[in-house]
Formats: C-alpha cells, sequence, structure tokens
C-alpha cells in the first residue's frame, strides 16, 4: 500500500518533463488525431505522459513489479504503445487506452514467446567444469544472480518506503496527504523540488526543521521568491522531499530526478496552488 501511495505521490512528476497545459484534459483520442497530423513533440510528450500507464499495463501482465529503468518488458511496451498511436482508428469508436492496453499485451506475449524459444536449450549443454572439477552452469548461476538482485533491490525499497513513513509520522505527515497536497501543475512540483532540495542541503534549515519539527518558513522566505501563502499550503509536501533528499533514499531520490538548480525562484502564478 505504501510503494503505491509513494508511486503516486512522486511519480506524477515523472510522468511530465515540460509542461503541456492541455494534455491532462485533452482526451487521448483528440491527442492521437493530432499526432497522426505530424506533431512529433505531441507524440513523446504523450508517450511520456503514460508511462505510468505503460508501466501499471506491464506489471499487471507480468504479475510483478516492473522498474522502467531496468526490466526489458517496459521497452517492450513503450514501443507497443508507439505503435498504438500509428495504428488507432478512432471510427471504430473504440477508447485508445483500451485499444494500446490489448497491443501492449500482444507484444508482450510475442516477446515472452520469443525467450520460452531461447529457453527451450537443455541447461545441461551449457555445463562445464570449474577449476575444481564441478559441474557448474553459468547460466542456471546468471538467473539465481538476477532473481537475488532483483529482490534485493526490492526489500531494499520496501526498507526505504518504511523509514521514510517513520519519519514522516514525527511530523505527522501520512503519504496519504502526500498524495492530496501534490501539486498539479508540473512547473509547481519542479519549484517545491527545487525548494526541497535547497533545505535538505542547508544545514542550519535543516537543523531548525528536524528540531522544531515546522517548515522553517521565514528563513526560507528569505532564500526563493515563492510567497509565505505558497510555502504554507504545500508545507507537508516541501518536508517530504526534504527528509528524502537528506536521508539514505537512494531508490526515492531516483524517483525524483530533478535537475540541480541553485536559482532563486520566481514567483509563478500556479505557484499558490
Amino acid at each position: 500500500m505504501l510503494l503505491l501511495l509513494v508511486k503516486k505521490f512522486l511519480g506524477k512528476r515523472q510522468s511530465r518533463q515540460t509542461s503541456s497545459a492541455d494534455i491532462p484534459t485533452t482526451a487521448p483520442e483528440q491527442i492521437v488525431e493530432r499526432i497522426k497530423q505530424g506533431d512529433l513533440r505531441l507524440r513523446n510528450q504523450f508517450i511520456t505522459d503514460y508511462q505510468p500507464f505503460i508501466a501499471k499495463v506491464t506489471s499487471q501482465f507480468c504479475k510483478r513489479y516492473i522498474d522502467p529503468s531496468r526490466d526489458d518488458e517496459f521497452s517492450i511496451a513503450m514501443n507497443a504503445f508507439n505503435e498504438a498511436i500509428n495504428q488507432y482508428d478512432s471510427q471504430k469508436g473504440r477508447p485508445f487506452l483500451s485499444f494500446s492496453e490489448t497491443v501492449i499485451r500482444r507484444r508482450l506475449i510475442d516477446y515472452l514467446r520469443k525467450e520460452q524459444r531461447l529457453q527451450q536449450t537443455p541447461f545441461s549443454s551449457f555445463e562445464m567444469e570449474d577449476e575444481e572439477e564441478n559441474i557448474v552452469n553459468p547460466l542456471e548461476i546468471r538467473q539465481a544472480v538476477e532473481s537475488y538482485e532483483y529482490e534485493r533491490i526490492a526489500e531494499e525499497r520496501r526498507s526505504e518506503i518504511i523509514d521514510l513513513d517513520r519519519r514522516l509520522m514525527e511530523f505527522d505527515i501520512r503519504f496519504g496527504d502526500l498524495v492530496e497536497a501534490s501539486p498539479k501543475h508540473v512547473d509547481s512540483r519542479q519549484t517545491l523540488f527545487s525548494i526541497g532540495r535547497m533545505l535538505a542541503e542547508e544545514r542550519e534549515l535543516m537543523d531548525l526543521l528536524q528540531s522544531k519539527k515546522m517548515l522553517p518558513i521565514k528563513e526560507l522566505m528569505a532564500r526563493v521568491k515563492v510567497s509565505r501563502k505558497t510555502l504554507e499550503r504545500n508545507r507537508k509536501y516541501i518536508i517530504a522531499i526534504a527528509l528524502i533528499y537528506s536521508g539514505s533514499y537512494p531508490y526515492l531520490q531516483e524517483y525524483l530526478r530533478v535537475p540541480d538548480q541553485r536559482v532563486r525562484f520566481e514567483e509563478r502564478s500556479q505557484g499558490d496552488e
């Protein structure tokens, strides 16, 4: 459950790398029609925006968590989503996302069938003797190592989430609060991510945060050009980002993927959400 909330809290920003005001409120079918008119930028943005959907479909099909940065299945699904854009016919009346899910599943089936054919070679054909004349199978060893590595990463990710949840509770913050508090606009989220990172990197501010269990709003206002109202409204979100950046959370930090922005922030109209 916590992993799901983390994805909703951090995954929102991942799905949008650049601003595109009309995409969130435009039906996928309408976007696809515009893409087919030759808008390559919109195609790339559309695929990026729907990466969480692609990952969800892929994970459901594979019946396990799919890591977009590591698993080949996600790349297969991304290509299938792009293929679905090319093949979609709005005249048939089928929703695009439903159609794309079908294409993704078909391509994953093709991929798994190909993998199974490659695996039909008997394991025994890979056996060899080691230096001590013991029979070993490099393929079995590799699969065992990969399986162990996957379980290790999954366990470390769970441990990070549990530890972060414990730290958030010290500030009376729950993951569910963060999902609700997540800003709608990508520019607003990027601004808050950068404020949280700056807070994590300044020892004096982090000491105040840790000791008082409150966001040092006055001190932040002296460093960033955003309103007090913006800081107060996004207090929980900024604190969570600062805790992630300041803690030993390599997997959660990977979710953030925010470029370093060491500039004073200009006030934006959507920043007051």
